[in-house]
């Protein structure tokens, strides 16, 4: 495995960060840790950066031991690239500089470091810029001059934390695709964090959702968002509908209806919108909440007796307080 971690925690003025989070990432993954803010998985990239030291656990980079059993191998020297919010850019170098920089410090020579850096610049379609100071460059472009420099540093393993959250919508879905890229191209091992969980399913080969130090489910991101294992992170990932059904060999039954569902109980239901569709001889519900999303409308519809409304999407308009009928057809058993 590229990275294991072993039962590691980490405390600050008391409160667990990090509780007892053990984990395998196989070499060259895509690995996203996806939560709300202060749910740990920045300081869960801090430890295995080596920012930070943890209070107790062990840590594998590569298959070597670099934090555990009186052990803490210092950050320049665990082989790691960190790309931050910030980029952490020199600002007084050109695009070329801050590339050469990690050869520079161990000594490479001037004509050594210029043929690796136009090499790590082809590699992020940079080599036209390569002249250039970061504040000529826009937010993904400097992205990638950091991304380069990971690469210069010559990292196996690259920790990202929310790379992408400060740069526009539009371009952060550009930018997707370009780290999804960059990833395949250089054989590394990807550590994301982000509090998107687009972003994660989109980017991710395996994906975490993290809340209060803790890990609640790992898995593709198929597995977690069809089967999600708790009811917080069904909540979390995608849009849906939790419900209380009666349950009976594989059917479930709301109001008198009855619907397959997949998992065993008991337990709660929850519903993608892919599931609910309107039927004259459905639920009677009212819709409470409409947005248009570009080609369909994304709707919540309350039904008397259901506490959380039901999610659904329409290929045609809708307003508040329109009366409709709504059935469903499959469902995810959560686990109890």
């Amino acid at each position: 495995m590229s990275i294991c971690v072993s039962a590691l925690s980490k405390a600050f003025s008391g409160q667990r960060a990090i509780d007892d989070v053990s984990f395998e990432v196989p070499k060259n993954a895509f690995f996203c840790v996806v939560g709300a803010s202060g749910c740990g998985k920045s300081t869960l990239l801090r430890l295995i950066a080596g920012l930070e030291a943890p209070d107790t656990g062990q840590i594998a980079l590569s298959g070597r031991a670099v934090f555990g059993a009186g052990q803490n191998v210092p950050p320049e020297n665990r082989n790691v690239g960190v790309v931050f919010q910030s980029y952490a850019l020199w600002p007084h170098l050109s695009v070329a500089k801050n590339v050469a920089f990690p050869y520079e410090a161990r000594g490479y020579g001037a004509t050594d470091a210029r043929a690796r850096v136009a090499d790590h610049l082809e590699r992020v379609a940079l080599t036209e810029f390569a002249d250039r100071r970061p504040e000529a460059l826009s937010g993904g472009q400097r992205q990638r001059v950091a991304l380069a420099r990971c690469l210069a540093g010559d990292a196996q393993t690259i920790l990202m934390d929310e790379p992408l959250a400060n740069l526009d919508p539009h371009l952060r879905g550009a930018m997707e695709g370009e780290l999804r890229a960059f990833h395949d191209k250089s054989g590394v091992t990807t550590l994301y964090i982000t509090h998107d969980q687009r972003e994660a399913m989109a980017l991710a080969d395996l994906m975490a959702v993290m809340d209060k130090g803790r890990f609640l489910q790992l898995g593709t991101p198929q597995e977690v968002y069809t089967r999600p294992a708790t009811e917080t992170v069904a909540r979390f990932i995608g849009r849906g509908t939790l419900v209380n059904a009666d349950l009976q060999n594989g059917l479930a039954r709301i109001n008198g209806h009855e619907f397959p569902v997949q998992g065993t109980g008991p337990g709660k239901i929850f519903i993608r919108p892919k599931f609910v569709s309107i039927s004259e001889n459905g639920i009677p519900a009212q819709i409470s909440a409409v947005q248009y999303r570009g080609g369909y409308w994304e709707v919540e519809a309350q039904i008397q007796g259901l506490p959380d409304p039901v999610a659904l999407d329409l290929d045609r308009p809708a307003r508040i307080r329109d009366r409709i009928n709504v059935q469903f057809s499959g469902g995810w058993v959560l686990p109890g």
